[in-house]
């Protein structure tokens, strides 16, 4: 097939729903998110109406109500302290440029958060008790800066710089506000300055030391207890993501001593005695709490599989949101009860049908030992093998229930996630390795893992589809260039296609990453570019692609994927487009459904897998630069 081909992904005439689109169209909620000083006041998203929107929670009544109701969905809300107050951030169309509104908890009309701010990116929010606001944003203009909002008074800008930046907390007393920053020039590895109200320095906390050895650092939150400006740190000095304390107004720092492997987030309980911890460690976590007073360390009762994101309650218990490969996400409590359920659907569907677990996989790399895990239909191999890159690239695959990867095994293929140098959860030093050679190495460790599969029978080598969203679509073309034998089918959403249009177009934060990934600009190291970018080797290419992209997309814009595929219609290369209008992903189940309908359906066509004859196999067990 030659040229190019526009899908319009239009619903097969099935009578019975399959898993698969069950899998996506099943009510879901995330974790509930509530107000520090109204804990019976909480703010969610669900997708029970489609679309993920923002849901209000009165715990007190039992009472559910949706609080946005846009075309594309809506994700982005925080309580008020006093949960009197939902704000949301407001954009075009997944464009992610906005503004701040809000809205009374118990309903009423959206009205301005911010008055007198310009739409922007939006760099952090943190709200205080007395009505004060910091906000960071960042524009095309180029730089972040950190504006204080009060009552009725007009915004006043507290921090400004060129390199990104982002609020990273405000005290318990609303004195103090930690700006992480990267004023640097290492977008990868950031620094914490408190500020006063006024915008003059309290403290400075700077891991950085050029070279190789920068390394970074994360505001975790200011103590919860006024009058104790203790700020939660997270830090990389011991090669791994850990907590400490800092108070930047004695500037003392104390140690956390927290014997587990992997890398380790942390919050406070509410009575500021203790701290939560989330353990990551090869594509797993867990919770602890940590004692403060004596460093007593106690593990909570959390499943296997991976914790999302939890929070302690004023009780003591925690709640967290859980799933695993196989087992659909639930909320659940560490006093043993489900949390919260979703909203009733019109569709009727109670829950998501169960898929097929995670078996884990080391393979020797050229950069060291690769982690990757593999789901697999019923049967025996060797198997169409769909090789489905993350994102990020500071991101990684864990185990974790994801509807794509279990419809893809519910059509009959293998399926294998891998965790290439640059992904996070594996030490500081194989996250920062990503350097320079951008997509090059990722691609190393793929084709390591790619050869284990082979060589195992798990993979046929004829039938290899190598797929991904974001930094994976963007390695799914650079693979199909630089290593085009190896590859039978390219499946690119919302990808990286043309690296230098794509540094002129996205947003401000991006290019900064860019920069520190790459050494510097297109202009500066534009042998580093080239080498990195897939339209360079678009012309190597053998194997079918299907590009679908979003048309308000920040991150990666739709200019430099168009330039790509006209590239692809020069040479006659066989493949398909899909436009849909949104940003970097869509939040509306239906379209989600659709745009893997395509992938699977063009898959199909061009590999042909036993079982499928163009439509999916039953499955072999019962019922998203970012």
């Amino acid at each position: 097939m030659g040229g190019m081909t526009e899908s319009n992904g239009s619903p097969r005439g099935d009578t019975a729903m399959p898993d698969w689109e069950t899998r996506f169209r099943a009510p879901r909620v995330g974790l509930p998110r509530w107000a520090k000083d109204a804990p019976d006041r909480s703010l969610f998203t669900s997708n029970a109406t489609g679309t993920f929107e923002l849901y209000a929670w009165d715990r007190t009544t039992g009472e559910h109500r949706q609080v946005t109701d846009r075309p594309n969905g809506t994700t982005g809300g925080v309580l008020s302290p006093d949960g009197e107050w939902i704000w949301w951030f407001s954009d075009t169309d997944g464009d992610e440029f906005g503004v701040w509104v809000r809205q009374p908890f118990h309903g009423g009309e959206d009205r301005p958060a911010t008055p007198g701010l310009e739409p922007s990116y939006p760099d952090g929010l943190a709200l205080g008790r007395d009505g004060t606001a910091v906000v960071g944003r960042s524009t095309d203009k180029g730089g972040s800066t950190v504006h204080l909002v009060r009552p009725g008074q007009e915004p006043v800008e507290i921090y400004r710089h060129q390199q990104s930046a982002g609020v990273g907390g405000l005290s318990h007393d609303g004195s103090l506000i930690a700006v992480e920053h990267t004023e640097h020039g290492d977008a990868m590895h950031a620094s914490i300055r408190v500020l006063r109200a006024d915008g003059s320095t309290v403290g400075e906390l700077d891991d950085t030391r050029g070279g190789t050895e920068e390394l970074g650092l994360s505001a975790m939150g200011f103590a919860p207890v006024d009058g104790d400006s203790r700020l939660l740190v997270g830090h990389q000095r011991r090669g791994r993501w850990e907590p400490m304390m800092w108070d930047p107004v004695t500037g003392e720092e104390t140690a956390l001593v927290i014997d587990l492997p992997g890398d380790l987030d942390a919050d406070w309980y509410p009575d500021g005695t203790a701290l939560l911890i989330d353990h990551s460690h090869h594509a797993r976590s867990e919770l602890w709490r940590y004692e403060l007073a004596s460093g007593e360390l106690t593990r909570l009762d959390t499943p296997p599989g991976t914790v999302s994101g939890a929070l302690p309650r004023p009780d003591g218990t925690v709640e967290f949101l859980w799933s695993s490969a196989a087992k659909p996400p639930v909320v659940r409590s560490t006093a043993g009860h489900v949390v919260l359920t979703p909203p009733a659907v019109p569709h009727g569907i109670a829950q998501a049908p169960d898929s097929v677990p995670v078996s884990d996989i080391w393979v020797e790399g050229p950069g060291g030992k690769v982690h990757a895990l593999v789901q697999k239909p019923a049967g025996e191999g060797p198997f169409p093998t769909v090789f489905d890159i993350h994102g990020g690239p500071t991101w990684h695959d864990s185990d974790a229930f994801a509807a794509g990867p279990a419809a893809w095994v519910d059509h009959g293929y293998a399926v294998i996630r891998v965790n290439y140098r640059g992904s996070t959860g594996y030490g500081r030093a194989w996250t920062d390795a990503l350097k320079h050679r951008v997509g090059l190495i990722e691609l190393e460790d793929i084709a390591a893992v790619r050869e284990w599969a082979v060589a195992s029978g798990l993979a046929d080598p004829e039938r290899l589809v190598l797929a991904g969203g974001s930094w994976g679509g963007y390695l799914t073309l650079l693979g199909l260039g630089t290593q085009p034998e190896a590859w039978a089918v390219g499946l690119a959403a919302v990808p990286v296609a043309d690296y230098v249009t794509a540094y002129h177009d996205e947003m401000e934060a991006l290019k900064a990453l860019d920069r520190t990934l790459l050494g510097g600009s297109p202009e500066e190291v534009p042998e580093r570019y080239a080498a990195s970018s897939p339209l360079t080797y678009v012309d190597r290419l053998r194997a079918p692609v299907y590009i679908s992209a979003g048309m308000n997309d920040p991150r990666c814009p739709i200019r430099q994927i168009d330039n790509y595929v006209e590239r692809l219609e020069e040479l006659g290369h066989p493949h398909e487009v899909y436009r849909y209008d949104a940003g970097h992903g869509s939040l509306v189940v239906e379209e989600r459904i659709k745009q893997l309908r395509l992938e699977i359906a063009f898959a199909d066509r061009h590999l042909n897998p036993r079982g499928s004859q163009g439509g999916p196999a039953e499955p072999a067990l019962p019922g998203p630069r970012g």
